[in-house]
């Protein structure tokens, strides 16, 4: 049996949700709510001491980290493969995937706290903030430079300019292919999408409005039906008006 911990607007969880759907495979969803902390439960961190989502728990094993995750589902289940066979090319896909976890999908969490996510945190008082931060082991230094206006401007525009740099690298790319890495459609795909997902939901939509392949590369792996099952109803985020323009 396939159990999903995850969470709605998860980015990590989304990209784990379209692999499944991809597969064609039967999985429990387990859903967590974040704002009411049940990744920090003494029952989840058992299964997973770092507190993050998701975790795949398969026979009662369970595996953490999105991109370990659907590795391991590649390995198990490898049919319809979301990677390349050929050495090489696995190489290049991996490449693809390392970068996106350090790059854009590290990013994309400073917009994400400062104009949705971040926004009760502000109020809070300082000491209660640490005692916040100090639960969070993995994230405790990124709460811990959000002040009483959100993150600085200097944390908004590199974490911006990172994400432009992601999203240049695979307009580059994508003249090469149809997809991230060539040909095949894979996990590196799957991987880069809850990023661009989550800058347009951001308001941000216009980083690639001058990126002729990421458009359509985007159109193309929204319209895919794994995409409806990954994100789901209420498993997108609401800014707040005026979100999208260019930090100063």
């Amino acid at each position: 049996m396939l159990e999903l911990y995850n969470a709605s607007v998860s980015t990590c969880s989304q990209r784990v949700r379209m692999a499944l759907a991809e597969k064609g495979l039967d999985w429990v969803d387990r859903r967590l709510s974040l704002p009411d902390n049940e990744h920090l439960s003494p029952a989840y961190l058992a299964i997973n001491p770092n507190g993050l989502v998701p975790t795949l728990v398969h026979d009662g094993r369970a595996i953490a980290d999105s991109s370990v995750i659907m590795e391991y589902l590649e390995d198990v289940f490898p049919s319809p493969a979301l990677r390349p066979s050929d050495p090489f090319e696995l190489a290049r896909m991996r490449v693809w995937t390392h970068y996106i976890d350090e790059v854009p999908t590290a990013a994309t969490r400073i917009p994400s706290f400062h104009h949705v996510f971040g926004l009760g945190l502000r109020r809070l008082p300082r000491p209660v903030l640490e005692d916040v931060a100090a639960q969070r082991p993995l994230r405790k230094h990124m709460y811990l430079r959000m002040g009483p206006d959100g993150f600085g401007r200097q944390d908004l525009a590199e974490a911006m300019e990172q994400i432009e740099q992601s999203l240049a690298r695979a307009e580059g790319a994508l003249a090469d292919g149809p997809w991230l890495n060539g040909a095949a459609f894979s996990l590196a795909d799957i991987s880069m999408l809850p990023t661009v997902v989550r800058m347009e939901d951001l308001g941000f939509a216009h980083l690639w409005a001058q990126r002729p392949r990421v458009a359509d590369w985007y159109a193309r792996m929204t319209a895919r039906p794994s995409f409806q099952a990954a994100y789901y109803p209420g498993s997108r985020v609401s800014p707040p008006p005026a979100v999208g323009a260019p930090a100063r």
